[in-house]
């Protein structure tokens, strides 16, 4: 079984490397990662410039293809051109920082399991959650129970995973729980500066604001404690409204 292991930290990211040390010991696994960090660029392509790729070595052996570009271009590259053999899995990750409620649009990591989808090829997404540096060990090993179950699950052909750990000792989580995409939001703020040559510029930062209050969402479950498994779509189609929709446009007219 081929894997294809991507990110959106950028190659040398120590969630990245922790995957591929315990992925490797169940499948021949690939390393396309950005060349730098991607956070928060979404599904977004590289189209109005070429994709420069290189070789990338750590202690001087071979590690995988470092890519200058987002998480998405990787997942494409790499399938197509990149992989000397058919990819049977993609799983993104192990990202730091949580990817839970409307984060997930804005996800790197989460937008490189979609485009795997997208391709048809199953996908995972990994977080953990902690913006600190962190010990990765638990979240790959518990990565790798996951792949021994679901890569004979046909059913999760369509279906992108979205895996959100934790950052506590392994005693202390709680369990999993499979859930809903919450709706927690990040509240923004813009910090103004003005730097020497009396240019205005600005800092964008912001704060968690969670929908604690909802059960069963990734959000909540995640706060709680434990570990959160959520199956995901690219098909953003609001199903419930088309009737109602239909029925407003009918009155507009042609």
């Amino acid at each position: 079984m081929r894997i294809l292991l991507t990110n959106d930290d950028g190659i040398y990211a120590k969630g990245l490397s922790a995957l591929y040390e315990e992925l490797c010991q169940e499948a021949d696994c690939l390393i396309v990662a950005p060349e730098i960090e991607q956070s928060a660029v979404g599904h977004a392509i590289t189209i109005s410039r070429p994709l420069m790729v290189r070789r990338a070595t750590k202690n001087g052996n071979f590690l995988g293809y470092a890519v200058l570009g987002t998480p998405a271009d990787c997942v494409k590259i790499g399938i197509k051109e990149l992989s000397d053999k058919p990819v049977d899995l993609v799983v993104s990750g192990i990202n730091r920082g949580a990817n839970v409620g409307i984060n997930v649009l804005y996800s790197g990591t989460v937008s490189a399991a979609t485009e795997a989808v997208i391709m048809g090829i199953p996908a995972l997404a990994v977080s953990l959650d902690t913006r600190k540096d962190a010990d990765y060990t638990f979240a790959a090993q518990y990565i790798r129970k996951m792949v021994r179950e679901l890569t004979g699950d046909s059913a999760l052909r369509n279906t992108a995973v979205n895996v959100n750990i934790p950052a506590l000792p392994r005693e202390k989580i709680k369990g999993v729980r499979v859930v809903r995409q919450g709706r927690g939001n990040i509240i923004e703020h813009f910090e103004k500066r003005i730097d020497p040559r009396e240019n205005v510029y600005y800092w964008i930062s912001g704060e968690s604001q969670s929908d604690l209050e909802e059960k069963d969402t990734d959000v909540s479950a995640l706060a709680a404690g434990f570990i959160t498994i959520t199956p995901i779509q690219y098909d953003l189609t609001r199903h419930d409204m088309l009737g109602t929709l239909t029925q407003t446009i009918d009155k507009i007219g042609g």
